[in-house]
C-alpha cells in the first residue's frame, strides 16, 4: 500500500493530501530514510512522523487484505 494511503487509512494523518504534502516536505521517514508519498509500506517498517513532536510506529499489517481496518490492526506505537 502507498505511504499516503496507509497514513490516511490508519488514521495517523487525517487526509491523504496532507499525508502527501508532509512526505514531500520531508517530515515522514520509513526505516530512518526520507519517504515519498508513493513509497510502499511493508510489514515491520518503522514510520516516523515529525510534526510538532515525533511519533514512531511499527507496521503490523499493510492493510491491503483488510476491509475497513481499525488503526490497532495496522500499527503499534513505539
Amino acid at each position: 500500500m502507498r505511504l499516503d494511503k496507509f497514513l490516511k487509512v490508519s488514521r495517523l494523518i487525517k487526509r491523504r493530501t496532507v499525508a502527501k504534502e508532509a512526505s514531500d516536505s520531508g517530515k515522514i521517514t520509513i526505516n530512518g530514510k526520507e519517504a515519498k508519498a508513493s513509497d510502499n509500506v511493508k510489514v515491520d517498517d518503522i514510520i516516523g512522523i515529525n510534526f510538532s513532536k515525533e511519533v514512531k510506529v511499527q507496521v503490523i499489517n499493510s492493510g491491503d487484505d483488510l476491509v475497513n481496518p481499525k488503526p490497532e490492526d495496522l500499527y503499534k506505537k513505539l
